[in-house]
């Protein structure tokens, strides 16, 4: 029996051609790379844009302007993401949001690098009519920029209408106006006694003119911190001469032998850990990666090659005599009865010989093949005949067999 129908062949019935299965492949591939890439960079692709007070942000009370400034004007700018990226002679440039920002790496690595703390002054919120940008809400409360710095550095504060006047500078360069409402520092907190000593000098670089601090260095290393971001965020950009002095005082704050100026975003919530994932789009891991690629593409040619198209089975047992006979053989070899076929292969052919010869049909055995043996021929049919029944193996046997059949064919000539 065979489980193949016995039905002629039918039209090619595949569910998808090849083509298609190879499209198909190529698109899950490619989707499964852009994946792994865009998971590994996700993080460096983020925009920023969601209102924040951030060097991204195209908000208010954003610093977006004042980097697209420094870059327009050969500064070199650049967005940093992970603390240890701190590591740097470049001014770097903190905005923290909330006084709840943990700014302790900042300042165990920046101690004697320059580095600038903008404290936060605005409340604000999304504005849904125009994506990333924040509108006022009214003005923080003091401990949000007073509790920055804390505990190590805790200050004093004030907030109030100011009439816009310029700023008194105290050797640094560029002229700033007030800005309108304006927050300034008062002075160190006395009541904090866990303060260290090395932040308890405070020293003005701007001033409102009443006693008011908008600008000071903390302590003997270039650790400033400014009071108001109006005077460097987007805000304060809009002043052509604002503009100007941001970008001498960052030039100022920046004079040990810089390659660029650093914005932090990781405080801003807007930062990343290292990957592995993005190790092996990097070098010298690259090269690791595009072999592996490589590799991976040549064994599915190879796989495509050598395969090919799927063939239909073969039926279990084919059609015809030939199949048959075939069959039969395959059977008596299996059953290792094949040397004792000779003798009935000889009275096959004697049956055969005495109906092509005219044999009496009253003649038997002994007599018929006494018979066969007086008919003219170079061999007499019953030695032929103990020859066959003699053979014990397939060779013997197949030797007896074609000596019969000549025997046979000469006669007939």
């Amino acid at each position: 029996m065979s489980d193949i129908a016995i039905a002629p062949p039918q039209a090619d019935t595949a569910l998808f051609r090849g083509r298609t299965v190879g499209l198909m492949l190529a698109i899950g591939i490619a989707g499964f790379a852009a994946m792994l890439v865009l998971g590994a960079y996700a993080p460096d692709l983020r925009s920023g844009r969601n209102g924040g007070a951030h060097a991204l942000s195209n908000a208010v009370t954003g610093y977006a302007a004042l980097v697209q400034l420094a870059e327009a004007t050969g500064r070199h700018p650049r967005i940093v993401r992970t603390a240890h990226e701190f590591d740097t002679e470049d001014l770097l440039v903190v905005t923290p949001e909330t006084g709840a920002v943990d700014i302790s790496e900042a300042l165990m690595q920046r101690a004697t690098r320059p580095t600038l703390f903008v404290l936060p002054k605005w409340r604000t919120v999304p504005d849904d009519d125009h994506p990333g940008w924040a509108r006022y809400r009214g003005l923080l409360p003091l401990h949000e920029p007073i509790g920055v710095l804390a505990p190590g550095v805790r200050f004093t504060m004030r907030q109030y209408r100011s009439g816009g006047g310029a700023l008194v500078s105290n050797g640094v360069p560029g002229r700033f106006w007030a800005p309108r409402p304006i927050q300034v520092i008062t002075g160190i907190d006395p009541t904090n006694k866990q303060q260290q000593d090395q932040w308890r000098q405070l020293t003005p670089l701007l001033t409102d003119g009443r006693g008011g601090i908008v600008l000071a260095r903390i302590g003997e290393g270039p650790l400033y911190v400014l009071a108001d971001p109006d005077l460097l965020n987007n805000r304060g950009m809009k002043d052509l001469g604002q503009a100007r002095s941001a970008l001498a005082l960052l030039d100022w704050m920046n004079s040990t032998d810089p390659d660029g100026v650093a914005f932090d975003v990781s405080m801003n919530g807007l930062g990343h850990s290292r990957s592995p994932l993005k190790l092996l789009f990097e070098p010298p891991f690259l090269a690791m990666t595009l072999a592996i690629a490589a590799a991976l593409l040549l064994a599915g040619l190879h796989a495509f090659g050598r395969f090919g198209p799927p063939r239909a089975r073969a039926r279990a047992v084919a059609f015809g005599k030939t199949a048959l006979v075939d069959n039969s053989a395959l059977l008596i070899r299996k059953a290792g009865r094949e040397a004792r076929l000779g003798g009935r292969y000889a009275a096959a052919i004697r049956d055969r010989a005495a109906r092509a010869f005219g044999a009496p049909a009253r003649l038997r055995d002994g007599a018929l093949d006494e018979y066969l043996d007086s008919l003219k021929g170079a061999h007499r049919f019953t030695d032929l005949l103990q020859v066959a029944d003699a053979a014990r193996d397939r060779h013997s046997l197949l030797d007896a067999a074609q000596a019969l059949h000549d025997w046979q064919e000469d006669k007939s000539r």
